[in-house]
């Protein structure tokens, strides 16, 4: 199953998020990240925390969601926001129908420079937590609407 995570730049919590999907979808799922207006960097506060998890993401770059819009793209399963911002844009029709839902994660990204290092890791544990979560659900045995719903509701879990 593809699975596109996505943020307004795709520099911190997208690509956190694609990095840790594919290292428990153990093969089940294909992670992407991108995002609505691309920094054109990876954050390397969230390659650090990726590294000091044993998840390597060596082809890891910010890219347009642009790229999963055209119709010769990968079909997608599930499209994932994971910042509020992108969360409220307008979004490409992307091919496949995927199901949508909307995790949102504070920013890592705009913490004093003093706390980054624990503004990311809290972050990944969020996101961490959500896409174990995720993984373990019975995806095969679920009709549509129900999916919808248990993938959406995993977006409501608090933060802390």
């Amino acid at each position: 199953m593809n699975v596109l995570f996505l943020c307004t730049g795709n520099s911190a919590r997208s690509i956190m998020a694609e990095g840790l999907l594919n290292k428990y979808g153990n093969g089940r799922f294909q992670a992407f990240s991108a995002g609505s207006f691309p920094s054109g960097y990876v954050n390397p506060f969230a390659l650090e925390r990726l590294e000091l998890e044993g998840i390597s993401l060596p082809d890891a770059r910010s890219k347009s969601w642009d790229e999963f819009a055209k119709p010769d793209a990968v079909a997608l399963d599930f499209v994932i926001t994971v910042c509020d911002n992108a969360a409220n844009e307008i979004c490409p029709v992307w091919p496949g129908q995927p199901i949508n839902a909307h995790w949102g994660v504070v920013d890592p990204a705009v913490a004093e420079e003093k706390e980054k290092r624990i503004a990311f890791a809290k972050a990944f544990a969020i996101l961490e937590r959500r896409i174990i979560l995720f993984t373990s659900l019975p995806i095969a045995s679920l009709e549509r609407m129900a999916l919808e719903r248990q993938v959406r509701d995993i977006g409501n879990m608090g933060e802390a």
